[in-house]
């Protein structure tokens, strides 16, 4: 059988490739790469390519910089004509995702995707899978000008059927754009925000469900730069209005069989599936400065906004933190949970990665579950949801952090090296938003004071 390196170099030399473009992503999940042309591949794909990680936010220092950059042959996909840049004569361009690697060949302390990868093979040595379908909101602006005020190009709403419109045909080239590259939508939709946007992807493992969530990111982007307007998937860019979430549906599988059902159990669900969703709601506030990295993600995490800001579970209560979506009678297969946490802004090899971490904890430990969060949450007293025994998320970065910097799991799974550069970046980036002045302050107080 032709093996999946193999099939990359036919391809490459069949279709007449003359440009790869070899994919990372930083500690931050920022989108990195460099090409290279076809007679660097078959090297490229045996050995790596070398290239100087210090220049990479949260990789090497100076004094050993060079790393590896590894291509994943099963990520090799060939780019549609548009988006993206191509060579001169019109040839085909292809990417590739990367592992990064030590030069000895060890993997690299500071590659995201090996963080996700190595928690994927710690839950396969206890027999499961893991598999996610994110639902990824972002919005549609005018040409960013200055000062930077972001300008919806659409009033709609859910589910609005608008005719001749510029940010719902984006949407459309988008998800085709997207077939075309073997990246299979579920759903597309206008959200509830003005210009707020929605698209769900199929599920899949979750290594490749987070290269595709970068993919998707960029494929965004792109198609509406092609367009002369810009798409952000920045958690809060309008006030008063909702912001943008990644809400993911998440599921264990043992071989073929779903571990989170049990047709026996009245809403489907297993004893694993219990102790997962307990083990995630007990480590919920030490993972989520990753879930929500950013100091503007708390600033969706309010009140008000239909995003989680109470640690809870729930079936069908779209106020708790983790959602239990009723399974199918005709497919008890596709009993899931849904993490409402996450925003559209984070590293999704990392936030995957600490999801599972957290399951499987409550799974191996057998966490006991708590009696699901029945009423409105966004409606209760402190003092009401204290005597449910339902914790508040971090309301601020800061708050997050603290949080995480005492977490075994979290620094277990991301390791050493990305928990300490994590936290050194983004404490660094709450002291910058504390000492800078906003229009708030300047509208509220300036003329007062």
């Amino acid at each position: 059988m032709q093996s999946q390196r193999e099939y990359v170099l036919r391809t490459v030399e069949e279709r007449g490739v003359r440009y790869v473009q070899l994919w990372f992503t930083d500690v931050l999940g920022t989108p990195k790469s460099f090409a290279i042309t076809p007679a660097e591949l078959e090297n490229a794909l045996e050995e790596g390519m070398t290239f100087d990680g210090s220049a990479i936010d949260g990789f090497s220092r100076v004094q050993e910089s060079d790393v590896l950059a590894k291509p994943d042959p099963k990520t090799f996909q060939l780019l549609p004509s548009r988006p993206g840049p191509r060579p001169a004569d019109g040839s085909p361009v292809a990417r590739v995702f990367c592992d990064i690697l030590n030069l000895d060949g060890s993997p690299f302390e500071g590659c995201p995707r090996q963080v996700l990868r190595r928690a994927l093979e710690g839950a396969h040595e206890r027999g499961y899978s893991f598999y996610a379908a994110p639902e990824i909101e972002y919005f549609y602006f005018a040409p960013l000008g200055s000062p930077l005020v972001p300008k919806p190009l659409d009033s709609g709403s859910y589910f609005e059927l608008t005719v001749a419109d510029l940010a719902t045909d984006l949407r459309k080239r988008t998800v085709l754009t997207l077939e075309d590259m073997g990246i299979p939508v579920e759903y597309a939709q206008h959200e509830d925000a003005p210009s707020q946007h929605e698209i769900d992807l199929r599920y899949t493992d979750a290594l490749t469900m987070a290269d595709t969530v970068m993919t998707v990111r960029l494929v965004v982007k792109e198609i509406a730069q092609l367009e002369g307007v810009y798409a952000s998937f920045m958690p809060k860019p309008l006030s008063g209005v909702q912001g943008s979430g990644m809400h993911t549906h998440f599921s264990l599988f043992e071989g073929d069989k779903n571990a989170f059902s049990d047709p026996g159990d009245e809403h489907g669900l297993s004893k694993v599936a219990r102790h997962f969703i307990a083990g995630l709601l007990e480590h919920a506030p030490e993972i989520t400065a990753v879930t929500n990295q950013w100091v503007n993600s708390y600033k969706r995490l309010v009140v008000g906004y239909e995003a989680p800001v109470h640690v809870s579970w729930a079936y069908n209560n779209r106020s708790a933190l983790v959602r239990v979506p009723i399974a199918k009678r005709a497919r008890p297969e596709s009993a899931r949970i849904e993490y409402r946490a996450p925003d559209p802004a984070c590293n999704p090899y990392l936030a995957f990665a600490l999801v599972l971490a957290a399951g499987l904890k409550g799974v191996e430990q057998g966490y006991e579950l708590l009696p699901e969060a029945s009423s409105n949450l966004f409606s209760l007293t402190p003092e009401e949801l204290a005597s449910e025994g339902i914790r508040p998320l971090p309301t601020s970065l800061s708050d997050a952090l603290s949080a995480m910097e005492h977490s075994e799991l979290v620094a277990e799974t991301l390791g050493e090296h990305v928990f300490e550069w994590f936290l050194r970046n983004k404490r660094a980036e709450w002291e910058d938003y504390t000492r800078e002045v906003t229009p708030f302050e300047l509208t509220r107080y300036l003329p007062a004071l």
